[in-house]
C-alpha cells in the first residue's frame, strides 16, 4: 500500500491510523494539527533508529537533533493542514543521529476524518541516499566523458592539421596520420581503466611496434614511476614521435643501431620530485640538427612543457640522438 492508496481509505472509512501505517515499507509519521507525531510505522523506528519514546508526543520539529525543523518544510507543512494541499518529495539532506548523512524525500497530505472532527496529516518519508549517489554519479561520468572526447577530438584534429603534406604524397600523409592515431590510442588504452599507470608499462607498449626481434631496443630497469591518466597520455605520444624519428632517420634506420632508455628520480631546485627520462641513440647514421622545427618535434616540446609541466631537451649528437625529458612526479 502506497501514500495515496492509504489517504483514500482513511477519507472513506473509520480504520484507525495506527493499525494501517504499520504495513508500509517507507517510514511514515502520523502528525496532529499541532504538528505533534501521533504514531509513527515500524519503518519509521528501523531507518531513523529511534524508540516510541523518542517520537510519539513530540514536535515534528524537535526529532532527531532538529533536522527537520527547516522553516520552508515546516511552513509547507502548516499550509498543509489548512489549505487541504499536498507536497511532494520535498528534499532533506542533514546528519541524522545514528544513521549519518542521508537524502530524503517527503510527501505529506492532509486527511480529515469521516466525522469531520479530526484532521490528521500524513508525512511519508523516502530515503533517496542511493539514488541521488547514483544520479551524481552518473553526472561526474557524463562529465568526464564528455571532457575526455572533447580533448580527444582536440589532439586528433591537432594530429590532422599539422602532420606535415610538404613533399609528401597523400599515402604517406595518411600513414604518418594513422601511425599517430594507433599510438595515441594505444596510450588511451594504457590508461583507460586505471587510476594510474606505471612508466615501465607504458615505455613497453610504446615501443613494442618498433621492435624488430634483434633487441635494438633496451629499456634499462628503473624505479617504479606512477603515471596519472593524462601524464600516460601525453607520454605515450612523446615516446611514439621518438620511435618514429629514430626508425625514419637515427638509430632505427639501419642495421646495427641502437636505442636505450631509462630513468632516474631526482627533486628540483625547489624540492619537487622529477623524474628524468633519457632516450639515446647510437650506432646509427650520423645525425646533425634539423634545418627546420618538424611538427614531432614540435609535439613533443608542447607536451614535455605544457601537458606534463615539464621540458624536453633534444641533442642531435653525430652518434646519435640523445633526448633528456623531465617531468613532475605524482603519487
Amino acid at each position: 500500500m502506497d501514500l495515496d492508496e492509504l489517504y483514500r481509505l482513511l477519507r472513506s472509512s473509520h480504520v484507525r491510523a495506527t493499525g494501517i501505517v504499520d504495513t508500509l515499507r517507507d517510514p511514515l509519521l502520523v502528525l496532529g494539527p499541532d504538528m505533534t507525531v501521533i504514531s509513527a510505522n515500524p519503518a519509521f523506528y528501523r531507518a531513523f533508529e529511534a524508540s516510541a519514546d523518542e517520537t510519539v508526543g513530540r514536535s515534528f520539529t524537535a526529532l532527531g537533533d532538529g533536522q527537520w525543523d527547516i522553516d520552508e518544510l515546516n511552513q509547507l507543512l502548516r499550509e498543509v493542514v489548512p489549505k487541504s494541499a499536498s507536497i511532494y518529495d520535498y528534499e532533506v539532506t542533514a546528519d541524522f543521529p545514528h544513521v549519518g548523512s542521508k537524502t530524503m524525500l517527503i510527501t505529506a497530505q492532509r486527511v480529515e476524518h469521516p466525522d469531520r472532527h479530526h484532521r490528521i496529516l500524513l508525512v511519508s518519508i523516502v530515503d533517496a541516499t542511493l539514488r541521488r549517489r547514483k544520479e551524481a554519479e552518473k553526472d561526474i561520468l557524463i562529465g568526464e566523458f564528455d571532457h575526455r572526447i572533447k580533448n580527444l577530438m582536440s589532439v586528433t584534429r591537432a594530429l590532422a592539421r599539422q602532420t606535415s603534406v610538404k613533399d609528401r604524397s597523400a599515402v604517406e600523409y595518411r600513414d604518418d596520420l594513422i601511425s599517430r592515431l594507433d599510438a595515441l590510442g594505444r596510450s588511451l588504452q594504457i590508461a583507460a581503466h586505471r587510476d594510474t599507470t606505471s612508466l615501465t608499462e607504458l615505455t613497453e607498449q610504446m615501443i613494442e611496434p618498433y621492435r624488430d626481434g634483434a633487441s635494438r631496443i633496451e629499456v634499462v630497469p628503473g624505479p617504479q614511476v606512477p603515471l596519472l591518466p593524462t601524464q600516460a597520455m601525453s607520454l605515450g605520444m612523446v615516446l611514439h614521435e621518438l620511435a618514429t624519428n629514430a626508425l625514419k632517420y637515427g638509430a632505427l634506420s639501419g642495421d646495427g643501431g641502437q636505442v636505450s632508455i631509462g630513468w632516474t628520480p631526482e627533486d628540483d631546485p625547489d624540492g619537487m620530485p622529477m623524474v628524468r627520462l633519457h632516450w639515446n641513440e647510437s650506432g646509427g647514421p650520423e645525425t646533425a640538427p634539423p634545418d627546420s622545427q618538424g611538427f614531432g618535434t614540435k609535439l613533443i616540446e608542447v607536451s614535455m612543457e605544457h601537458e606534463l609541466g615539464g621540458q624536453a631537451r633534444l641533442d642531435f649528437r653525430p652518434e646519435g640522438l640523445r633526448a633528456e625529458l623531465t617531468f613532475p612526479q605524482h603519487g
